[in-house]
Formats: C-alpha cells, sequence, structure tokens
C-alpha cells in the first residue's frame, strides 16, 4: 500500500480540472496546488459525489467555510467522478468549495489514498502556506471523517506556527 507524502515533505502538485458554485453559475477552472501558495490547503479527498457519508462530510465543510476563510486555508474536494457530475452534487446540496474530478486516480495514487475495490478512501491532507505536507488522516474505513473542529484546530496551529 503506498504512503504518500510524509508529514514535513512537500505536498504533490498537481492540476486538476474542477468547479465551484458561485451564486447561480458553476464556474469551471483548472486547479494547480502549487497555484494556492500563500494560503492554507485542506484536501478532502472523498469515493463519491450523491453517498451519504461523502454528503455529510462535504456539507459540514461547506457549512464552516468561514471558519475556514478565518484561517486562510482553502478546501478542495477531490473524487474520481467527473466535473459533470461534481456540478450536479454541488447544486443538489448547496456546496460551495471547489470540487476537483480525479478521473485517473493518479492524484489519489500520488497521495497514497487509491484503493483497489473502493477507489479512494476518505482522507484529508492539511498543507500549509508553504506547500508542505502539515497533518493527514486517511480512513480504513469510509464511514466517518474528520469534523470541522479537528481540521480548524489543527489549521489554526499552522497559521500561529
Amino acid at each position: 500500500m503506498a504512503s504518500g507524502p510524509q508529514l514535513g515533505s512537500a505536498a504533490p502538485d498537481f492540476t486538476l480540472p474542477g468547479g465551484v458554485l458561485s451564486g447561480d453559475a458553476f464556474e469551471r477552472a483548472d486547479y494547480r496546488l502549487s497555484s494556492a501558495r500563500g494560503r492554507s490547503v485542506v484536501l478532502a479527498f472523498y469515493p463519491g459525489d450523491n453517498t451519504s457519508v461523502c454528503t455529510k462530510q462535504l456539507c459540514s465543510y461547506s457549512s464552516g467555510m468561514e471558519a475556514f476563510e478565518g484561517l486562510d486555508a482553502d478546501v478542495w474536494g477531490i473524487s474520481p467522478q467527473g466535473v459533470d457530475s461534481h456540478e450536479s452534487f454541488a447544486r443538489s446540496f448547496g456546496l460551495r468549495m471547489p470540487l476537483l474530478a480525479d478521473e485517473g486516480r493518479e492524484t489519489a495514487r500520488a497521495y497514497g489514498v487509491s484503493a483497489p475495490g473502493i477507489g479512494v478512501r476518505r482522507a484529508v491532507f492539511l498543507i500549509g502556506p508553504d506547500g508542505v505536507l502539515r497533518w493527514k488522516h486517511v480512513a480504513l474505513l469510509g464511514a466517518t471523517f474528520q469534523s470541522l473542529t479537528t481540521l480548524t484546530d489543527h489549521l489554526s496551529g499552522i497559521k500561529d506556527a
């Protein structure tokens, strides 16, 4: 099993297609991790759009966007579905973070969260403004997710460091 990047090392860079709901528009763009330098980034890998746990997880993070903003952090959701699926998912639940399409699972593999059979493990990586991996959690079973409070506590530590 690939372990992915180690804490304290540079997070693997990637560029993925995605989009974000902005008012009534779903604005499509390519998202490149290195272009987010200067802000922390929360990468939330999730198995699938419109599944119960993923929906709860992303709705929780979306409703906490102000908390992330206050910590100079962006939240990006990443799953293997295409951008059209992400647009439908974002519109259905009013998700306010960019959803990125990792259809070939190259990014999931780079982060060590690609899993045979299930596709992608539920995982969260916190990347500091310098592009260094500061904290990660990879679920063995995808039935739970890291809470908004857990993530903002870890991000506070990054911002204050």
